[in-house]
């Protein structure tokens, strides 16, 4: 399985949270419409049918990241490399 980049899906999950927020307190199609897309990204971007499967895995795959056990490494860009 390929590893999505940990910066991408850190910035995929802070967005989809800030949205999450957004449209509990004010909802707005364009928030809708975005909030949709972001969660079809996470769902696609972890292998995964379900936004909380989803947000499930992208958390064990940032811990993995940061524990090393998959071993690779991140650069300082928060790219993959392979160890």
């Amino acid at each position: 399985m390929l590893v999505p980049d940990p910066k991408t899906l850190r910035q995929l999950l802070t967005r989809y949270a800030t949205l999450q927020i957004a449209q509990a307190e004010r909802p707005s199609p364009v928030a809708a419409r975005e909030l949709e897309d972001i969660t079809y990204t996470l769902c696609v971007m972890t292998g995964t049918t379900g936004v909380r499967e989803a947000v499930t895995r992208a958390d064990t795959l940032l811990a993995r990241g940061r524990a090393g056990a998959d071993g690779r490494t991140a650069d300082p860009d928060g790219r993959c490399l392979t160890v």
